[in-house]
């Protein structure tokens, strides 16, 4: 009897349960996508404004108040996706290079290349910052550098971020085991969270890869570092051997970016 009601008012409900799990998903990766984000604060003051007006004209009879309310709401959405509009792209970037979509995939000889030059660089304390494109498309980075579209090689590189070269300020992109631009501009993240030590350098990994699925590459010319970015979290301390385990992992076999146990969040440096 008991099971048999269970199963009628599952039956008269089940959209009921669906919508609710639907925007409960929602709203917990939305929340995912603006913490940390100066959209967060203006969302927090937003809706304290908008619920403390509303309840104000309920308690007291404002019905004016309560009118523009309900009138301004369709604009309040609008607003909001203007001031949300990083925020909302980041996620929708993040959907679609999901593995599902995901078919870009790097050989191993571009991997051991990649690792080479990164002990390279570190060994001679040469900062550099380099992109690989993975399922979503870069291209609007790439041509904000100087296109080379060459073979990729350890000497290519070392060249292109010693100081004394001109593409050496900006970045590499890496497209289809070739070194598709350098000197290319990156986007600054604009979290909160992140540590205030770090550079310029690793801002712009950080804003990149929270675009979608990149990996970004860094070396810190202070310290010589190896830092790996991808979706606006760093992992660092990486000896050569794992250095190209993680490469192999994240560019070969196409594992999901789950970061490392080791791995230093944004807000570290």
């Amino acid at each position: 009897m008991l099971i048999g009601s269970i199963g009628e008012m599952f039956r008269a409900y089940w959209k009921d349960v669906l919508e609710i799990l639907i925007l409960s998903v929602g709203i917990y990766y939305a929340y995912l996508g603006i913490r940390g984000t100066r959209g967060a604060r203006v969302l927090t003051g937003l809706v304290s404004l908008v619920l403390g007006l509303s309840l104000l004209s309920k308690l007291v009879g404002l019905a004016v108040i309560g009118w523009l309310i309900n009138s301004l709401s369709a604009v309040l959405i609008i607003a909001l996706v203007v001031i949300f509009q990083p925020e909302l792209r980041r996620l929708l970037a993040e959907l679609g290079s999901h593995r599902l979509f995901n078919t870009t995939q790097q050989t191993s000889e571009t991997v051991e290349v990649l690792a080479s030059t990164l002990v390279e660089l570190s060994s001679r304390h040469l900062g550099a910052l380099i992109a690989v494109e993975r399922g979503t498309d870069i291209g609007a980075h790439i041509e904000s550098g100087v296109e080379l579209d060459s073979l990729i090689s350890k000497e290519l590189l070392v060249t292109i971020f010693h100081p004394k070269t001109p593409l050496h300020d900006g970045g590499v992109v890496i497209r289809n085991d070739r070194i598709a631009s350098a000197a290319c501009i990156f986007p600054v993240s604009q979290r909160q969270d992140i540590d205030r030590n770090l550079g310029l350098r690793h801002r712009a990994a950080i804003g990149l890869s929270e675009e979608g699925d990149p990996l970004i590459l860094l070396v810190s010319e202070e310290t010589g570092r190896i830092s790996l970015c991808l979706r606006g979290k760093l992992e660092r301390d990486f000896t050569p051997e794992s250095l190209r385990k993680r490469l192999t992992e994240l560019l070969v076999n196409d594992k999901p970016a789950e970061p490392q146990t080791a791995a230093a969040s944004p807000a570290n440096h």
